[in-house]
C-alpha cells in the first residue's frame, strides 16, 4: 500500500512538473508572437511613414510642375497681349 502511495505520489508531481513546463512553454510561445506582432507593427509604421514622406514629396513636385505651367501659360498670355 505504502509503495502505490509513493508511487502516486511521484506521478503526481511527475504530472505537476509536465503541466508547469506545458504552462511556461505555452508563455514562451505567447510571449514570443507579442514581441513579433509588436515588432511587424514597428515595421508597419516605419514603412507608413516613409509613404508619408513620399507621398508629401510628390505632392509638393505636383504643386510645383502645376505653379511651373501657370507661370508659363501667364508668360504666353502676356506676350501674346503685348
Amino acid at each position: 500500500m505504502l509503495m502505490v502511495l509513493i508511487l502516486l505520489m511521484m506521478m503526481m508531481k511527475m504530472m505537476i512538473m509536465m503541466m508547469m513546463m506545458v504552462v511556461m512553454m505555452m508563455m514562451m510561445m505567447m510571449m514570443m508572437m507579442m514581441m513579433m506582432m509588436m515588432m511587424m507593427m514597428m515595421m508597419m509604421m516605419i514603412m507608413m511613414m516613409m509613404m508619408m514622406v513620399v507621398m508629401m514629396m510628390m505632392m509638393m513636385m505636383m504643386m510645383m510642375m502645376m505653379m511651373m505651367m501657370m507661370m508659363m501659360i501667364n508668360m504666353k498670355t502676356i506676350i501674346s497681349w503685348i
